[in-house]
Formats: structure tokens, C-alpha cells, sequence
């Protein structure tokens, strides 16, 4: 693997046989799948100056390792994910653990036998809790919903409590909704733990951090002779489509393109622009070993923020007498302000509008895409490295 800003004046298209557009999880785990799987050689063309997309991570000033674009816990139930990942990256076993600061009272989230005790008082918090054992049994998730469809007013106090306390205040931040806006559906999914497990990712089996951070994982990934990694490159610059072709550098290219952007953007929003919520990140360091006692704190009743996050909880990383935080402020994004889109907003009208562009490029068979902008939906990072090894099987085995 190279890595070079910028493209070299000489840069020939049809020296690749793959040309992948973005260097996130979708797009470099398809350029090493590709390079593995003999299709040839592949440029990664990356808009930013780095690697790694959202997952990229760096030591700051204070030597703490933070992640740049708001905190990354690696989780996944997928075998195939997980054993793919380990071939670049050592794992350490952190389990992520989040509270939710409740009138300041810091309660575990997902709810559970102590977050009852917590804000109902012992004893009352006990018997809420042993009903929900005898309604549902012990380690289980339960939908608000289901609590409500008992018909039990100790339930549904329950429900209530989490609705108001946990869910409803939080969702507004995050989203910019008002109460009546918030679709009961979304709503009625909000879990109740009935049991002790206080991890936020209970019962699932692979869960750490890379031991030496996201973008040493990018790194060892990419690390391949047949893979040349262009940062500073906007694709969008190099690429022409009509109905069935596909032009690099005004030249016809008959190789894969894995195009894993926006794609409203690359064809200039001419049909609208794809609505986004978008984040504001303050970062301060503090002069003291520790701020709060997990990774992640929610803010859900109180503040104009959503939640801190502390990193040295995540990564386990020992920095004497300093720590780095990060507050996050939810807001709409701005089309071309150089903002961060980070979740769509899964709305009938914006998945109306995303198939329109997608139709685009439906019927140009070497243009393929995927991940989170491209695809215009939300995933986690094990789905974004599953969809991506299910498009390069697909091409490998056509080829």
C-alpha cells in the first residue's frame, strides 16, 4: 500500500481494475477484498486527508487517543464480521456501559434492576423490578410497548418512567422533534432490561476496542501491494455518468467502481438535497485522571447537549492527570457547509427521493454502491463491514 496526497499528474484510470471512492469501512474493506480476491489492482480515492472515515482516530495534544467523529464501540452477533476485523486489529475487552444522568441521578441505560431502585427507591424499585421478573422473566429485553399492552399500572408506570425520563427529552435533542412529531412506533421499542447486566450491549458476544486504535485497523487493512491510497482526492471532481457508462478523468473506465458517497452530491443535488442530522463536537481536555465514571454519559432530561463522552474510559488508555471529553450538540445539516452528515432521517419522502437518485446508476453495471450515504440508511459499523463483503463476494464471483 501508498498513500499520497492528491493524485500524481500522471494518473491513468485504466492502470486500476477496481477504483473505490471513499476509505471508511465500506470502502477499504471492499478494496481488500478485491485485492485478495484477484480483481486486480485498486486506487482508494479519499476526499479527506486521512483514512479511516468516521472511525479515525488520533492522539491530541494532552497524548489522549480520541476519536474525531464522536465515539465507535465496536460490537457485532456476525461470526464472519468479527473474524474478517481480527485479521488487522487486536481486541481488548472493553464492555461499553452508558448512564443516563436523570435529574442528576446517573442511572444505567439500558434500564434496569438497579436504574428501578435508583429512581423509585429500594423497596419500590424492587417490586416494579419483581414484577417485570414474573410478567417476562429475568435477561430480557423488554419493549415499553409490552409493558403497556399488560395492562398492569406497576408496568405501566414503568413505561411511563423510561418514556419520559430516558427517551422522550433525549430524542427531541437528537433529532429536533417535538413530542407529537416522535412516531409512537419508535417509541413503543424503547427496551427495558429486566436484570442486573448493566452493559449497554448485553448478550452480545464480540465487544472491545482495537487495542491500538481504529486507524492503525485502516492502516493494516489497506496495507496491500495491489492497493494505492489517494487522501485529498474529491471524486466527485473525477467521475461523469450517463444511463450505462461511467467516465474517470474523462476517459470511458471499464473497471469496478465502488462508490460508497453521498449520492445525492454526486450528481449535485439537482433533484433536492437528502435531509441529515449532522453533530457538533466540543473536545476539552481537564486537568484530572478521570470526569465521569463510564464511556458515555446521556444527558435525557436536562442540557442542550446529548451526551459526553470520556474516551480514556473507552480505550482503557492510562494518561496521569489528564482526560479529554467530548460534548455533542445535535443539529440539522447544511448541503455544502463541509458539515458531517451522520444519520438519515428515515422518512418516507427522503427514501422517495434517495431511489430516485439511486435509479441513476442502476443500469450502469460497474458502478456499485455502498455504506451509509451511498446505501442512505443508518448501520453500525459490523453492518457496514457486511454489507461491504457481501457486494465484493458478488463482484469476485461475477468476475
Amino acid at each position: 500500500m501508498s498513500i499520497a496526497s492528491g493524485l500524481p499528474s500522471d494518473f491513468n484510470p485504466s492502470a486500476y481494475d477496481v477504483i473505490v471512492v471513499g476509505a471508511g469501512y465500506a470502502g477499504a474493506v471492499c478494496a481488500r477484498m478485491l485485492a485478495e480476491g484477484n480483481s486486480g489492482r485498486v486506487a482508494v480515492l479519499e476526499k479527506r486527508d486521512h483514512i479511516a472515515g468516521n472511525a479515525y482516530d488520533y492522539v491530541d495534544e494532552a497524548g489522549v487517543l480520541v476519536h474525531k467523529y464522536g465515539p465507535h464501540i465496536y460490537h457485532t452477533n456476525d461470526e464472519q464480521v468479527h473474524q474478517f476485523l481480527c485479521r488487522f486489529a487486536d481486541f481488548t475487552d472493553y464492555q461499553h456501559k452508558v448512564l443516563a444522568n436523570i435529574h442528576g441521578t446517573l442511572m444505567p441505560v439500558p434500564f434496569n434492576h438497579q436504574s428501578l431502585k435508583l429512581a423509585f427507591g429500594e423497596e419500590r424499585g424492587e417490586e416494579l423490578y419483581q414484577k417485570l421478573v414474573q410478567a417476562f422473566g429475568e435477561n430480557r429485553r423488554v419493549p415499553i410497548l409490552e409493558l403497556r399492552e399488560r395492562n398492569d399500572e406497576d408496568l405501566a408506570e414503568v413505561a411511563d418512567y423510561v418514556y419520559e425520563n430516558v427517551f422522550l427529552h433525549y430524542t427531541m435533542k437528537q433529532w429536533g422533534k417535538t413530542p407529537d412529531q416522535i412516531d409512537p412506533a419508535v417509541m413503543g421499542r424503547v427496551p427495558v432490561f429486566v436484570g442486573d447486566d448493566d452493559r449497554y450491549f448485553p448478550q452480545v458476544p464480540h465487544q472491545g476496542m482495537p487495542a491500538n486504535g481504529y486507524t492503525e485497523l485502516f492502516e493494516n487493512m489497506l496495507r496491500h501491494d495491489l492497493i494505492d491510497v489517494f487522501v485529498n482526492v474529491d471524486a466527485r471532481d473525477l467521475l461523469r455518468l450517463d444511463e450505462t457508462n461511467v467516465w474517470v478523468c474523462d476517459q470511458l473506465y471499464g473497471g469496478e467502481i465502488i462508490y460508497t458517497g453521498a449520492l445525492d452530491e454526486l450528481f449535485g443535488m439537482d433533484l433536492g438535497a437528502l435531509p441529515y442530522r449532522t453533530l457538533d463536537m466540543q473536545f476539552e481536555t481537564l486537568d484530572q485522571d478521570q470526569f465521569q465514571p463510564v464511556g458515555t454519559v446521556n444527558y435525557t432530561v436536562s442540557e442542550d447537549f446529548t451526551r459526553i463522552t470520556e474516551f480514556k474510559n473507552l480505550t482503557g488508555q492510562v494518561v496521569p492527570g489528564k482526560t479529554t471529553i467530548m460534548r455533542e450538540y445535535s443539529k440539522a445539516y447544511t448541503p455544502g457547509s463541509g458539515e458531517t452528515p451522520y444519520y438519515v432521517i428515515n422518512e418516507p419522502q427522503n427514501i422517495e427521493l434517495y431511489k430516485r437518485y439511486r435509479d441513476r446508476v442502476a443500469n450502469v453495471l460497474n458502478f456499485h454502491v455502498v455504506g451509509r450515504l451511498a446505501e442512505y440508511r443508518y448501520y453500525d459499523m459490523d453492518g457496514v463491514v457486511a454489507s461491504a463483503m457481501a457486494l465484493s463476494d458478488k463482484i469476485i464471483n461475477h468476475r
